[in-house]
């Protein structure tokens, strides 16, 4: 079971890195490899205490527009 809850929250993890880095070019972040990596990995942390992070994440997230 436990196997389980960690291969769900590594799917987590994992799908909002990639979300992040596929739309890292609709936030206002400034353009980078490194710190786009920076962003991207520690996405759970800043999504919880920064809240300007937040607004540029749901921006990243959305598909397409």
């Amino acid at each position: 079971m436990s196997y389980l809850i960690g291969l769900g929250v590594f799917l987590v993890y994992g799908g909002g890195v990639w979300k992040f880095w596929k739309g890292f070019h609709r936030t206002n972040f400034e353009r980078g490899f490194g710190n786009q990596l920076t962003l991207a990995l520690l996405w759970p942390v800043l999504v919880v205490v920064n809240s300007s992070y937040r607004k540029n994440f749901s921006k990243a997230l959305k598909a397409g527009r």
